[in-house]
């Protein structure tokens, strides 16, 4: 169960129990207008990123400074050089992702990855925010981890020109081909075309 389900189920006419099952799926389907293969191939991918709709907040929280080093090794070069940043999501954060994505000094810990689908950076944040007419994102960030996780899914589908993708059907090449674009590889394949053709099967 989470905030940012609930708010969006209540926003689309659908019981406020924070979880996804078939009437969610259909209510979404219907509330944005998307045809059952759009639908399906959106919330499957939303899904597998979010685990089941429950993540919605990139956690940098790394009790290993081996581990960090691992994750980004162009940025530490040695293991002494991430053990500061263990145990310290903020200052990992701004470290990794300050002064790029369009973020400024200390600001890489604002733009984390937020949403279904982690939208992340300050030029990222900036596009959605003027796309779907919410300036509001920008002084407060944290509503895409409550209001407007969903969405941010959505814009990126459309900005991506994924849904033209999805319009060719439910079939193994096309999740490929959505899943490459998403995750820029095909990292959890399997769970992604389960998720996708179990939601195809709920709107059929």
């Amino acid at each position: 169960m989470t905030l940012a389900m609930q708010k969006l189920q209540e926003r689309i006419g659908a019981a406020t129990d924070g979880s996804f099952g078939p009437n969610t799926a259909r209510a979404i389907t219907k509330h944005f207008g998307l045809s059952a293969e759009r639908s399906a191939h959106l919330l499957g991918q939303a899904s597998h990123e979010s685990g089941g709709f429950k993540r919605v907040c990139e956690s940098l929280y790394y009790s290993s400074a081996d581990r960090i080093r691992k994750v980004w090794p162009s940025r530490f070069r040695t293991v002494e050089d991430a053990q500061p940043y263990a145990r310290n999501p903020k200052a990992l954060a701004d470290k990794v992702y300050s002064n790029r994505m369009g973020n400024g000094e200390n600001e890489g810990s604002v733009f984390i990855g937020r949403g279904f689908l982690q939208l992340t950076g300050k030029d990222n944040y900036r596009s959605f925010a003027a796309d779907m007419r919410l300036p509001e994102v920008m002084t407060d960030p944290s509503l895409i981890e409550t209001d407007y996780a969903f969405e941010t899914a959505y814009w990126f589908f459309e900005k991506n020109k994924l849904f033209k993708i999805a319009d060719d059907g439910v079939n193994t090449d096309t999740i490929e081909k959505i899943t490459k674009r998403v995750n820029g590889g095909y990292h959890g394949l399997q769970d992604r075309m389960d998720q996708t053709h179990k939601i195809y099967n709920w709107l059929t």
